[in-house]
């Protein structure tokens, strides 16, 4: 097992005794996290694992009882890496109304004086991208996605917001998403949108799935 991360390794640490979590090499992107679903889908028919849930860059392995036999069991996961292709999944296509500035946007003066960009330009380029959900996480139902322009890439803030409220859009380092429920946050929120993204009561009770794909639509600029 790596005990250390590396630029062309894996990495792999323990999480309590019951879980581990397995970090790929090299940068984050799609094709990267392609294959972390098609480990995801090797890993999760091993009949030690109980449950295989992919991150961003990372899986994470849980177990009913702690592995006898880790060493091997690590080794394996490593050579089911090396041998994982990036398979594409055919999601949906799901389109978001956004309401960019204003209250429901409060951080899009900060994003601005980052990026030295006007309003219209970063909502411009936010909105342009078809983004593909690379992973669910934080809270249930909220989706990590990828392909976001590195010209409105912008910091995390250096003191979190208590809380945001759920449809928030926000942007943090390289990455933006959309939180699915109030809570804290540290990124920087631009706008908001009406879609419930996690319902208990719906099978399955979260609203989109790896692989799925996010297009904002300007519903409107609030300055």
């Amino acid at each position: 097992m790596n005990a250390q991360a590396s630029r062309t390794e894996p990495s792999i640490s323990l999480l309590g005794t019951t879980a581990l979590l397995f970090e790929a090499p090299g940068d984050m992107n799609l094709p990267s996290q392609q294959r972390i679903w098609a480990l995801a889908h090797e890993a999760e028919s091993w009949p030690e694992v109980r449950e295989a849930v992919p991150g961003m860059n990372n899986l994470m392995l849980t177990f009913t009882r702690a592995p006898r036999h880790l060493d091997a069991l690590c080794a394996r996961l490593c050579d089911a890496w090396s041998a994982a292709t990036a398979v594409p999944r055919e999601g949906r296509v799901v389109e978001l109304p956004v309401v960019y500035g204003g209250e429901g946007g409060p951080h899009m003066a900060d994003v601005m004086a980052h990026t030295g960009l006007s309003v219209e330009a970063i909502v411009e380029l936010h909105s342009a991208p078809l983004y593909p959900v690379y992973a669910l996480g934080s809270h249930p139902g909220y989706c990590y996605l990828g392909g976001m322009d590195p010209r409105i890439a912008t910091p995390r803030r250096k003191t979190p917001v208590l809380s945001i409220p759920g449809g928030a859009v926000s942007i943090g380092g390289a990455q933006t998403g959309v939180s699915a429920s109030a809570g804290p946050s540290g990124w920087n929120t631009i706008g908001s949108t009406s879609m419930v993204f996690f319902d208990p009561a719906q099978d399955p009770p979260a609203m989109l799935q790896p692989g799925d794909m996010i297009r904002f639509r300007v519903e409107g600029i609030v300055r």
